[in-house]
């Protein structure tokens, strides 16, 4: 069962728009110690003495998910399931660039934890550990998934954007992003210039774009072209 690890005038975990680092690993001592060298540097964390126990606190939470930017500390070797495993579990559901995942390694366990950084992990700390290193990375692994969570949110905004738009609408911007001029585009949907230009102007009010260019742009990063 997760325990929130918040020092003294730290803000709850969990809070919106505060990082969180998810530290699951099966020795109390290690977890401690770890929530208290976040603290020290005023991270917030919460603990899991094992990957199963994460796993059923995450089932809990409401989707998407995270919300704010975290990342976790896994440790390779655990009873029942491997963090090894659990990586892969958050692998196949899309999570690993909102959660990056810094395993935590035995020596015996550094080419286990190289070849699930080549699978997507975020990177991997050698027990034991210096402590400024890993904060340090711990810091990037936040900054990474601010910045995965700041596209996913561009793109749902995008994709409402883009469900919002009338079927003229539609119409119009498909011929918009293909380069059709004002008059072809007329021609073709049978309707005048001046409707057209109505049309083009609000797709780029609700799609938030001020050219044809940006638009088609907005469309293929987002992945809705």
């Amino acid at each position: 069962m997760a325990s929130p690890l918040a020092g003294p005038g730290l803000p709850a975990a969990g809070r919106a728009g505060i990082p969180v680092v998810y530290i699951v690993d099966d020795e109390e001592v290690v977890r401690d110690a770890l929530a208290w060298l976040l603290r020290s540097r005023r991270l917030l964390s919460e603990g899991f003495g094992s990957a199963d126990a994460f796993a059923a606190w995450h089932a809990v939470q409401s989707q998407p998910w995270p919300r704010d930017p975290a990342c976790m500390l896994l440790d390779v070797r655990m009873p029942g399931t491997s963090g090894l495993a659990l990586f892969e579990q958050l692998a196949g559901a899309g999570l690993t660039a909102a959660l990056p995942v810094i395993f935590l390694t035995g020596h015996g366990d550094v080419p286990t934890a190289v070849a699930a950084v080549k699978r997507g992990a975020f990177d991997f700390v050698e027990k034991p550990f210096s402590n400024n290193a890993l904060v340090d990375r711990i810091e990037q692994a936040l900054a990474a998934s601010a910045a995965a969570l700041a596209e996913r949110d561009a793109r749902r905004q995008a994709a409402g954007a883009l469900a919002d738009l009338t079927e003229r609408e539609l119409e119009v911007m498909r011929l918009v992003v293909g380069g059709r001029p004002n008059k072809l585009i007329a021609d073709e949907l049978q309707i005048s210039v001046r409707t057209v230009e109505v049309h083009r102007a609000r797709v780029f009010e609700k799609m938030n774009v001020r050219s044809a260019v940006e638009l088609a742009n907005l469309l293929r990063d987002k992945g809705l072209a």
